[in-house]
């Protein structure tokens, strides 16, 4: 009797053992299948940051491009003016507020039958002058254009 007793336990020991087995052979596949998953997202998540780094280098690589351009071009444009004054090929003038004439001197309201200006009556500024107004303006122009410049680098990363 103890003998089938024995022999009884340990059937439903090795039953129990071969349950549990497959029950632990069904979590790992299941672990191993959910793991498998997770790595496939994290690498498609990877790759679609990846694509995004790369656009948002070619966006501003581009930029960069448009930027230096733009810079480039006025520079060329202040250099020719500069140069344009210097040779006299320009000249820069104001215009005179004829009612705001200082100490009581008239000036013409407009230019008189020899004159070539039918217009406001204008005065030659020094070319010293001039070029200093130009450097002026470059200098904004520039600041303009590393504003506008840094302005599409945030517009471009906040994307």
């Amino acid at each position: 009797m103890l003998a089938l007793v024995l022999a009884a336990v340990g059937v439903t020991w090795k039953i129990q053992d071969w349950r549990y087995g497959g029950v632990l052979a069904d979590q790992a596949r299941l672990q191993a299948d959910t793991l498998n998953q997770l790595n496939l997202a994290a690498a498609a998540l990877q790759q679609h940051e990846t694509d995004r780094r790369q656009a948002l280098e070619q966006q501003l690589s581009a930029s960069e491009q448009t930027h230096y351009r733009a810079l480039s071009d006025a520079q060329r444009d202040q250099d020719r003016l500069r140069d344009r004054l210097a040779t006299a090929d320009v000249r820069l003038s104001v215009l005179l507020d004829a009612s705001d004439a200082p100490g009581g001197c008239a000036l013409p309201a407009a230019a008189g039958a020899s004159g070539m200006d039918h217009g406001a009556p204008r005065a030659r500024l020094d070319p010293a002058h001039a070029q200093r107004i130009i450097a002026i303006t470059d200098a904004g122009d520039r600041g303009l254009i590393a504003l506008q410049a840094c302005q599409a680098y945030v517009r471009a990363l906040g994307r």
